[in-house]
């Protein structure tokens, strides 16, 4: 497999904009795109914190659980009738965490199929705004839903999918270790799972990034996405971190109080946008690095044909030309000489009273004309552009009325001038 990727150039999804060079670069223009359409991207975030409601709901739940199972898992083992006993406490909020994440945490997943809708929508808006200086419409979101929720859908599952086996995994790693058990074996796997998951949601956005981009195949989509990773493996770790701080600022607070109150409302308004505003701008920076070498390729490989090629493709031209002139007819325009229009050549006009002799002048001046016409077309008829043209149509029309049957011929049109 060449690390190449290929069937982008021409096959981009976009399907109300089109592209519009950038002159300033393509942060400059990102930038410039940001603080012009501020309050779109705000709408637009909104729009997508819609499709991620069933999730929080889903989290909201799941913490509920924890909180009830705690409240009563210390004061409900008896061994008698009202009799209390203190049960064994070691592993039990471990239990507790891993009992609720193994029902709820799989539901995570089928809320991705919902919030796919908004990523879908919004990525597309997003590209949208990046590539054509600041175009958005509430009906192009709708559409974007239409043209990319398959390709979200697909990576934002794959994601999910190691993303709760990370939790899952974690939980046990924190029960086993709590019961007393084994910790090497939970450790591992815990380490090996977190690598599997960065490598797969890297994997996943340049997944995600191609299919809302371009109309590939399926096995070209997973190819294409895996030969932009190798291509560049630290500035995608890089700018996947910077497109992630929201992120960032939600975990950090989780332990301060004041950061977690403001990385809500970043969420809110902007969270989302910004992390598609961040990624989609790089990763488009990277695929115009790999499509733009392939059509320069393709242009210089035109301009290295041989002669005999090159030939053959000006026949073609010009049997297309003589195709196109020989189906709209022979013109009257075309196939003789016009005099140019000059003073020397008008004819003095008669005013609103006249008498005889002013009539003869005018019927002189006519004469005169008909004259120059005739002599400049007698002058010019020779010239190739009109000799070439004629004989164009004299050479088919010929063709047309000797067919080899001499008492037959063929009724001279614009059809038939097409015929074999």
């Amino acid at each position: 497999m060449s690390l190449t990727v290929n069937n982008l150039e021409g096959n981009e999804i976009a399907a109300d904009y089109s592209r519009i060079a950038s002159e300033r670069g393509r942060w400059g223009e990102t930038w410039d795109v940001v603080k012009s359409s501020f309050w779109k991207l705000v709408l637009i975030n909104i729009f997508m914190l819609i499709g991620f409601l069933p999730g929080v709901g889903i989290l909201i739940v799941r913490s509920m659980r924890i909180v009830s199972l705690g409240a009563l898992a210390p004061t409900n083992s008896n061994t008698g009738i009202g009799y209390p006993a203190t049960p064994d406490m070691q592993g039990l909020a471990e239990s507790i965490y891993l009992s609720a994440d193994l029902l709820f945490y799989p539901l995570l997943i089928v809320a991705g199929f919902i919030a796919s809708v908004g990523v879908a929508g919004g990525a597309y808006s997003i590209k949208k705004l990046l590539n054509s200086h600041g175009q958005f419409s509430i009906k192009g979101f709708f559409r974007g839903i239409k043209l990319c929720y398959f390709n979200t859908v697909l990576p934002a599952t794959i994601f999910l999918a190691f993303l709760v086996a990370t939790f899952l995994i974690g939980d046990w790693k924190d029960y086993v270790i709590a019961s007393g058990g084994s910790a090497a074996g939970p450790i591992v796997a815990y380490v090996f799972i977190i690598i599997a998951t960065v490598l797969v949601g890297i994997f996943c956005g340049w997944l995600f990034v191609v299919g809302i981009s371009y109309r590939v195949s399926f096995l070209q989509l997973f190819k294409n996405a895996f030969v932009l990773i190798i291509g560049s493996p630290l500035q995608t770790i890089f700018f996947a971190g910077m497109a992630l701080i929201p992120v960032w600022l939600y975990m950090v607070g989780s332990a301060v109080d004041i950061i977690k109150i403001i990385s809500y409302i970043v969420f809110i308004f902007l969270g989302f946008s910004f992390i598609l505003v961040i990624w989609l701008s790089f990763t488009q920076w990277v695929l115009d690095l790999y499509v733009t070498p392939n059509i320069k390729a393709a242009e210089a490989a035109a301009v290295g044909k041989t002669a005999k090629q090159l030939e053959s493709e000006k026949q073609q031209d010009e049997k297309r030309v003589a195709m196109e002139l020989l189906a709209a007819g022979k013109s009257e325009l075309i196939c003789k000489p016009i005099l140019p229009i000059s003073e020397e050549n008008a004819v003095r006009p008669l005013g609103k009273t006249f008498t005889r002799s002013d009539m003869e002048n005018v019927k002189a001046d006519r004469q005169k004309l008909d004259g120059d016409i005739a002599a400049y077309e007698k002058e010019h008829l020779s010239d190739p552009v009109y000799a070439e043209y004629n004989k164009l149509f004299s050479e088919r029309e010929k063709a047309l009325k000797d067919d080899g049957k001499k008492s037959k011929k063929k009724k001279v049109s614009s059809k038939n001038l097409l015929g074999n």
